[in-house]
């Protein structure tokens, strides 16, 4: 073992945890870089299909390689299939949503899954859950409107179906929690993305198949990569930590997000985006700084 690895493994798991999930993040941002790449030439379901046959092949690689290959067996945990189903539904609630509005209207409504999250484990998990962590979550969250500012206008009958999307993602990531440990986070993972795969080819004849170039098959493949490793990471993020702590950290997609668009697109954040974006930071580093000071005192944050 590395030193790297002794040293995030003598991490507490709330720690380990906030690693796991702002480089999932990083993760999921970079692959929205390339999707958008893609979108240039293809439809987005089209992607779905295509990068998620790619990406379920590389988590079911890598999870012969762990020896936790899938079997007819897992997919008899009750778990497993809830996350599967709510994982389609976010899906496609989301899908039908982004038809019709703005995306950062959209974006917007979707960061409250964090809040939803800690609701849900908080009613369902028993997880303590105080103030502060609450008031980190919230002020995350006010930092997300910052930098979206989304209008009133744009919350309609479609805003309705992010709220739904969130609900969904939000049982998805507690029945993540509810696994039954003898389950790998791969095992996990993979059924997720064959999941979101199946959804991306049930709209494929909706609006039908593009031709692709060289260039975005290799654009495919990496976006597959980092779809990937992104659902790996999500998953044994949400299993190790206590959802409540790990919740804001799922803000810095947002700021990797803006990052990538500066270096890929040219795109150059705003002065809301920069106060938003520190506040984001700002709630993170506090989150932080609370378990840092919870750990030695094992009390409640």
């Amino acid at each position: 073992m590395s030193s790297a690895s002794v040293r995030f493994a003598s991490l507490g798991a709330n720690l380990q945890a906030s690693i796991l999930m702002t480089l999932s993040m990083a993760t999921f941002a970079t692959n929205d870089m390339l999707t958008k790449f893609a979108t240039q030439s293809i439809e987005p379901v089209q992607i779905m299909a295509v990068r998620g046959v790619m990406a379920s092949l590389l988590l079911f690689l890598f999870a012969h390689w762990r020896k936790a290959a899938l079997s007819f067996s897992v997919l008899r945990e009750p778990a497993v299939l809830v996350r599967a189903f709510a994982d389609i539904c976010t899906t496609l609630t989301y899908l039908n949503a982004l038809r019709h509005l703005p995306l950062a209207n959209t974006a917007a409504i979707f960061q409250a899954l964090p809040l939803t999250i800690t609701l849900g484990a908080f009613l369902f998990l028993g997880e303590s859950v105080g103030w502060r962590r609450w008031s980190a979550i919230a002020v995350g969250f006010a930092g997300v409107l910052v930098i979206l500012a989304p209008g009133v206008d744009g919350f309609n009958v479609y805003g309705l179906w992010v709220l739904a999307s969130v609900v969904f993602a939000a049982m998805r990531d507690l029945a993540t929690r509810r696994m039954p440990p003898n389950l790998s986070s791969p095992q996990i993972a993979l059924v997720t993305s064959i999941a979101v795969t199946l959804t991306g080819f049930a709209f494929l004849p909706v609006v039908g198949w593009r031709p692709m170039s060289g260039s975005v098959w290799i654009i495919l493949v990496f976006a597959s990569m980092t779809l990937a490793c992104g659902y790996a990471l999500i998953v044994a993020a949400v299993r190790l930590g206590e959802m409540s702590f790990v919740a804001p950290f799922r803000y810095t997609i947002l700021l990797f997000s803006i990052i990538l668009g500066m270096l890929a697109f040219g795109e150059r954040p705003t002065a809301r985006e920069t106060l938003g974006s520190l506040i984001v930071v700002g709630s993170g580093l506090y989150t932080l700084h609370r378990e840092a000071r919870r750990r030695p005192a094992s009390s409640a944050a």
